[in-house]
C-alpha cells in the first residue's frame, strides 16, 4: 500500500492540475488579504469559497485520477497483491496530493501577513482543517461513485449530480421543507439532515468555532442550541469523520467484488 501511495504522490506531484488547485487558492488568498487586513472577515470569505470549490475539485480529480490510472490498477492485480493494498494507496496519495496543495495554497499567504501571531490563528486552523476533511470526503465519494460505472461519462455525470445535490440541491430543498412546514418542530428532524450533508456540516463547524450566531442559519442554529460550541464542534468533526470512512469503506467493498 506504502509503494502505491509513493507512484501515485509522485505521479500527481507531476500533474499540472495540482499546481493549479494549489496557485488558486494561492492566489485568492493573497488578493483577499491584499484587500482587507482583518483576517477573520478573510477567513469567513475563503470558508464560503472552500466549501463549493474544494468538493468540486475532490469528486473532477478524484473520479478523473480513478479512470486514468484503471489499466495501471489492473496490472497491479495481476500481482499477488490485495486489492486494498492498491486501492488504499491509489486513494491516500490522491488525497495527500490534493491536501498539501490546499494546506501550501492558503498556508504561504496567512503566514506572511501574520496569522501565526494573531488571534485568528485557531481559527484559521479550523478552516484548514474543514478544507481537509472535505478533501478526504470528496475524494471517496469520487472513487466510489467511479468504482461503480464503467462508462466515464456517466461516471463524471454522476459525480457532479452528487455534488450539486449537496452543494446546491440541498439547500433549496430544506428550505422548502422549513416553507411548507413551519408550523411542525422541526428541530429534531434538522439535525438528522444536517448530518447527511458533509458540506453543511463543513459550514456550521467554522461558524461555530467563529461564533457567529448572526451567519449560522436555521441548521446551525439548531446545532448551537441543543450542542453549544464545544459538544457542536466535537458532533460535527465526528459526523465527517463518518462522512469519510463510509464512502471508503463502500468503495473498498466494491472493488473487493468487481471482476478485474
Amino acid at each position: 500500500m506504502i509503494k502505491t501511495l509513493k507512484y501515485s504522490f509522485y505521479d500527481l506531484a507531476r500533474s499540472n492540475w495540482t499546481y493549479l488547485y494549489m496557485l488558486f487558492y494561492l492566489l485568492t488568498a493573497l488578493s483577499l488579504l491584499f484587500l482587507s487586513n482583518d483576517l477573520s472577515r478573510v477567513i469567513v470569505s475563503l470558508m464560503n469559497i472552500i466549501i463549493v470549490l474544494t468538493p468540486l475539485i475532490g469528486m473532477m480529480l478524484g473520479t478523473m485520477y480513478y479512470y486514468n490510472t484503471r489499466d495501471f490498477a489492473e496490472l497491479l492485480l495481476a500481482q499477488p497483491i490485495q486489492r486494498k493494498s492498491v486501492f488504499l494507496g491509489q486513494y491516500l496519495g490522491l488525497s495527500l496530493s490534493m491536501t498539501l496543495s490546499f494546506l501550501v495554497g492558503l498556508g504561504i499567504p496567512f503566514i506572511i501577513y501574520g496569522v501565526l501571531v494573531s488571534s485568528e490563528v485557531w481559527n484559521f486552523s479550523m478552516l484548514l482543517l474543514v478544507g481537509v476533511l472535505l478533501t478526504l470526503v470528496f475524494a471517496a465519494l469520487a472513487f466510489l461513485v467511479a468504482a461503480m460505472f464503467e462508462n466515464k461519462i456517466k461516471g463524471f455525470g454522476v459525480a457532479i449530480v452528487v455534488w450539486l445535490s449537496l452543494a446546491v440541491v440541498y439547500d433549496g430543498l430544506f428550505l422548502l421543507a422549513m416553507m411548507l412546514f413551519e408550523s411542525y418542530p422541526l428541530e429534531n428532524a434538522a439535525l438528522g439532515i444536517t448530518l447527511l450533508n458533509p458540506i453543511d456540516l463543513s459550514r456550521i463547524l467554522i461558524m461555530l468555532k467563529l461564533d457567529i450566531s448572526a451567519l449560522l442559519g436555521y441548521t446551525g442554529a439548531v446545532f448551537n442550541k441543543f450542542f453549544g460550541t464545544s459538544l457542536g464542534l466535537l458532533v460535527s468533526l465526528g459526523a465527517l469523520s463518518l462522512w469519510v470512512l463510509a464512502p471508503l469503506g463502500l468503495f473498498l467493498r466494491v472493488v473487493k467484488h468487481k471482476d478485474f
